[in-house]
C-alpha cells in the first residue's frame, strides 16, 4: 500500500460541489450517524423491555396486550411527530409484542 492509498478516504456523495457546503453536510451526517446509533440502541432496549412486560403479564394470567396502552402510545407518537408517528409507534409496538 502506498502513502496515497493510506490517505484515501471514501466519502459519501453530498450532492454539492461547494467545499464549504460539503464540509457542513459531512458534519451533519456525522451527527445523524451518532443519533442513528442512539435510536437503534434505544429501539433494541425498548423491544427487550416490552417483551419482558408481555411475558410477565401473560405468566400472571393477563392478556397479550393492553389495547388502551397501545392506543395511548400511538396517540403520543402522532402528537409528537405528526402523521408518520402512528406508523412508527405501530412498528415499535409490534417489535415488542409480535404480530397480532
Amino acid at each position: 500500500m502506498t502513502n496515497a492509498d493510506e490517505n484515501f478516504e471514501i466519502r459519501m456523495p453530498t450532492g454539492t460541489d461547494d467545499p464549504l457546503s460539503d464540509a457542513e453536510i459531512q458534519k451533519y451526517r456525522e451527527e445523524i450517524d451518532r443519533l442513528n446509533r442512539e435510536i437503534l440502541d434505544s429501539v433494541k432496549r425498548r423491544t427487550q423491555i416490552a417483551q419482558v412486560i408481555g411475558k410477565t403479564r401473560m405468566e400472571s394470567g393477563g392478556t397479550r396486550l393492553v389495547h388502551t396502552r397501545e392506543v395511548a402510545i400511538i396517540n403520543q407518537f402522532r402528537d409528537e411527530i405528526g402523521e408518520e408517528g402512528p406508523a412508527l409507534a405501530a412498528i415499535l409496538l409490534r417489535m415488542g409484542r409480535g404480530k397480532l
